[in-house]
């Protein structure tokens, strides 16, 4: 049994110029390659999460609404643990992704950083109905719900690691900087 509880409704959720906003995360973890290397040379692959959709077919990230009581890193790192029961460092904005809601002539904007896993848990606030798949990169994007995910994915989400892999950055969000 979860003791942690989703929060729930569009009352306290900002908008923006007609655009709700939301906020969320692709978590990732590194992964052991056993090449026959010596431990101190030893390879890692990058894994990322994804939920199942409650609406369909296909995976997503998660994410959610950015509530007026919340900091943008915040929303970000609750829908993470509501939606996948992980908790971790967020290290970086990834950008800002727009698409259409599931309501019609609705729209959203999202703010999509990238989550370095620490701890998973097996139980969380929606685990009946969300499943969880750990991929690589290229099978993430293939079997992403969406084109904005598989966008943020693609290029926000592996430019910045391929950055961060060659000693461009590494620390978590500076808040300051917003």
């Amino acid at each position: 049994m979860c003791d942690l509880v989703a929060r729930t409704g569009r009352h306290l959720q900002r908008y923006e110029n007609g655009r709700r906003l939301v906020a969320g995360c692709i978590p990732f973890r590194y992964m052991d390659i056993d090449d026959g290397a010596s431990d101190d040379e030893q390879k890692k692959l990058v894994e990322v999460l994804m939920i199942s959709s409650q609406s369909g077919p296909g995976l997503l990230f998660p994410k959610g609404g950015w509530e007026n009581d919340e900091a943008v890193e915040e929303t970000a790192a609750r829908e993470a643990i509501e939606e996948a029961r992980v908790r971790g460092d967020l290290v970086q904005l990834l950008g800002f992704y727009d698409f259409k809601s599931k309501q019609p002539e609705a729209t959203c904007r999202a703010a999509i950083f990238a989550l370095h896993v620490k701890e998973e848990r097996a139980s969380w606030p929606e685990q009946s109905t969300r499943q969880r798949s750990w991929l690589t990169v290229p099978e993430a994007a293939e079997r992403s719900c969406y084109l904005w995910m598989q966008e943020a994915l693609v290029t926000g989400f592996s430019s910045w690691l391929e950055n961060w892999r060659n000693g461009g950055g590494g620390g978590c969000v500076d808040r300051t900087e917003r």
